[in-house]
């Protein structure tokens, strides 16, 4: 068939014939690859499905307005039509839907649509609603360091993709208040097809549009677009990525686009939306409207357009041929990248704890951390350090003028005065915030040393930190990392009440992906927080705030090559009793008791795990062996605690050799209460250990 005579010249924006027609074949194969999955689906040849109908339009937009491998991106799950204009392709989606070992997105790890490959700068994406949008803060946040830093001057932007439901996150709140208040380049792609599955924009977003709200940001390039107009979505992202890559600030750009197909293959969307709101979302369909727009404009023909359908067809064939042939991922393969494969903070370049170089007087935990950090800030211009307080004073013209604030226990004190603001500077009043940036950060390079001030107010990061941070390695097979170090504090004994005393470290001991710390004492905690910075895994390091600055602790210091291996315990007290086992703040309350029981001919060995994932089971066990009784204490509630899973390990190695059950100390099942004698009671004290020593040698 002839090319249809245009009636009128068609506005591109500046976009060839060649690029429009190219433009139609990624938004075709974009959905013939969802048609595709969902009959795979349908035959159990896949396992789950969900589409990015519709979307299509503004995605292949927006990727033609940015750069592959330049600039940054943190995707959503509808996102395919993007991604292939990108450079994915059919091929390795469909090796993704089958779950594949050529998967490229997760070696078969993730579920189909969890977009991530390392070439293209696309980072793993993962389920959680509104995580990225911190991520994409601090992957943007990266450009603004290195010029700071260094006077290094780049261009990249960071795009960061969202369904309209997820704005109702406070992730996504908090990433605007930070990218305004930095003027960071990202730009933010509302795709809003006026539905959170079955719940309508109206009642997710007050007002019914999120653009809107969002227009009181400072600094904020605001736009709204038919994202199903591929040439008006296309001049929408061309400005806003230039108001970005010129550095003016972020942009926002709000698309309403239309969603043909269920939410997924798990909803069906007739048991809420209309037949009349279903066919004019149809009318809209820009698989339907932009060929027909590319007919009536002279700038294809029917026979072309045809040509480009058996085109996306041959591929779409051959992909599917070729992906369900394809291997899965042999079953050892999935403890792979759950740590760095690379760097082992176990092993023995880590160890120069027989080697310390000392120098000064003793001094407290606090002096040592702050030290340890100084002296690796010095060796490593990558690290920065933020958090809330941490720095001496925000306001650089008071920095001559005051003593300096440095953390609220003063362990990032003078760090500011030394390096300056760009690599030590206080964040806002939000834990999601500090540690989604700092995993965009160590993305980008860096190494993140943050401060959550309270282990009790680490809440509102779990998100971040259960499901993105430890996970990141291995849900990528290894293409992405973020050796991020999250020092906080925590602990009891300080008459802090309820929200001032929580532990809890089993919680992050139970997350694979994640080392977890805990030193006793000044000369561990320097050696220990050495090790977490230079080893590339993402370490929780404990600080317990009653060991801050107690004077049976110090230590001097160890010079600035002082590390001890991760999964290393140290006996403190050498016994044949009976072994205790424990960590923290209780490790001073072993040895005193031990001492007392010593006068009544009970010998106890006291191990200070220092380490709580990995931890030594090696020393623990040879221990037990010839003690022949231990005790696990530790500071957390007695039930469902860290220290059950060492009394576990040890009733399953042990077993042969014990003359009594394993016993544990632990606080009471309740929280610390604020006045002494509650909190006496709750947690464990020296004549609580001194009881359980003779309850055990009864035996």
């Amino acid at each position: 068939m002839a090319t249809v005579t245009p009636t009128e010249t068609a506005h591109t924006a500046g976009l060839s014939r060649e690029q429009l027609l190219a433009a139609y074949r990624t938004m075709l194969l974009s959905r013939r690859v969802d048609d595709k999955e969902v009959q795979l689906k349908r035959q159990n040849k896949i396992f789950f499905q969900i589409s990015g109908a519709g979307h299509e339009a503004v995605l292949v937009a927006a990727a033609l307005a940015l750069r592959p491998g330049h600039d940054w991106f943190y995707l959503y799950y509808r996102d395919r039509a993007l991604c292939l204009q990108l450079g994915l392709t059919a091929r390795e989606m469909l090796y993704s839907a089958v779950g594949a070992a050529a998967d490229p997105n997760s070696g078969g790890r993730q579920m189909p649509s969890h977009w991530g490959k390392a070439e293209l700068n696309i980072v793993s994406t993962s389920s959680p609603t509104g995580t990225q949008f911190l991520q994409a803060v601090g992957s943007a946040e990266a450009s603004l360091r290195r010029k700071l830093i260094d006077g290094t001057s780049g261009d990249e932007v960071v795009l960061v993709t969202t369904g309209d439901g997820t704005t109702s996150e406070g992730e996504f709140w908090e990433s605007l208040n930070t990218a305004c208040n930095l003027g960071l380049p990202v730009v933010y792609l509302v795709e809003d097809n006026g539905y959170a599955i079955s719940v309508p924009v109206e009642v997710n977003t007050a007002g019914g549009s999120i653009s809107q709200l969002v227009r009181s940001f400072p600094g904020l390039y605001v736009q709204e677009v038919d994202g199903c107009d591929l040439v008006a979505s296309y001049e929408a992202m061309t400005r806003a990525v230039r108001y970005a890559r010129e550095r003016q600030g972020p942009a926002f750009v709000h698309a309403k686009v239309i969603r043909p197909y269920s939410h997924s293959l798990s909803d069906d969307e007739t048991m809420y939306r209309p037949a009349e709101e279903r066919e004019a979302d149809a009318a809209r369909d820009p698989l339907v409207t932009f060929p027909a727009w590319l007919q009536a404009h002279g700038l294809a023909s029917e026979a072309e357009l045809e040509a480009i359908r058996a085109s996306v067809e041959e591929e779409l064939q051959a992909a599917t041929d070729d992906a369900l042939a394809q291997p899965q991922p042999g079953p050892a393969t999935v403890t792979y990248a759950v740590y760095s494969p690379e760097v082992d903070p176990t092993a023995d370049s880590f160890d120069t704890e027989d080697d310390p170089q000392f120098s000064g007087s003793e001094t407290t935990m606090v002096d040592l951390l702050n030290q340890c950090m100084k002296d690796e800030m010095r060796r490593d211009p990558r690290i920065v350090v933020f958090g809330e307080d941490v720095a001496d004073a925000s306001r650089e013209q008071y920095l001559d003028r005051v003593k300096g604030k440095g953390g609220v226990f003063k362990v990032t004190w003078g760090l500011q005065k030394e390096f300056g603001s760009a690599r030590v500077y206080n964040s806002p009043l939000a834990e999601a915030n500090i540690v989604g940036r700092a995993i965009g950060l160590a993305i980008r390079g860096f190494k993140p040393v943050v401060e959550i001030q309270f282990f009790d107010y680490i809440w509102p990061a779990y998100m971040q930190l259960r499901d993105e941070l430890a996970t990141m390695r291995w849900r990528s097979n290894n293409a992405f990392a973020a050796p991020v170090v999250v020092r906080v504090t925590y602990g009891g004994y300080i008459r802090g009440g309820v929200y001032h005393s929580q532990t809890g470290a089993s919680l992050f001991t139970h997350t694979p992906g994640l080392r977890v710390v805990c030193p006793s004492t000044a000369l561990d905690a320097n050696g220990l927080l050495r090790t977490a910075i230079r080893c590339e895994d993402p370490v929780i390091f404990l600080e317990h705030k009653h060991l801050y600055r107690q004077t049976y602790n110090k230590g001097a210091n160890p010079g600035p090559n002082f590390m001890i291996p991760f999964g290393k315990a140290r006996t403190v007290r050498a016994g044949s009793s009976l072994t205790v086992v424990t960590y923290g703040a209780t490790v001073q309350r072993a040895l005193a008791a031990a001492t007392q029981a010593a006068d009544e001919g009970i010998d106890v060995e006291v191990i200070d795990l220092r380490t709580l994932s990995p931890w030594d089971r090696e020393t623990v066990f040879a221990s037990v062996r010839r003690t022949n009784r231990v005790i696990v204490a530790y500071e957390d509630s007695l039930s469902w605690g860290y220290g059950a899973e060492i009394a576990a390990a040890i009733a399953d190695e042990c077993f042969p050799w014990l003359d009594a059950p394993v016993m544990r100390v632990a606080s009471t099942d309740t929280f610390v209460g604020y006045a002494p004698s509650l909190e006496d009671a709750t947690l464990p004290q020296v004549e609580t250990f001194k009881a359980a020593y003779a309850r055990i040698m009864a035996y």
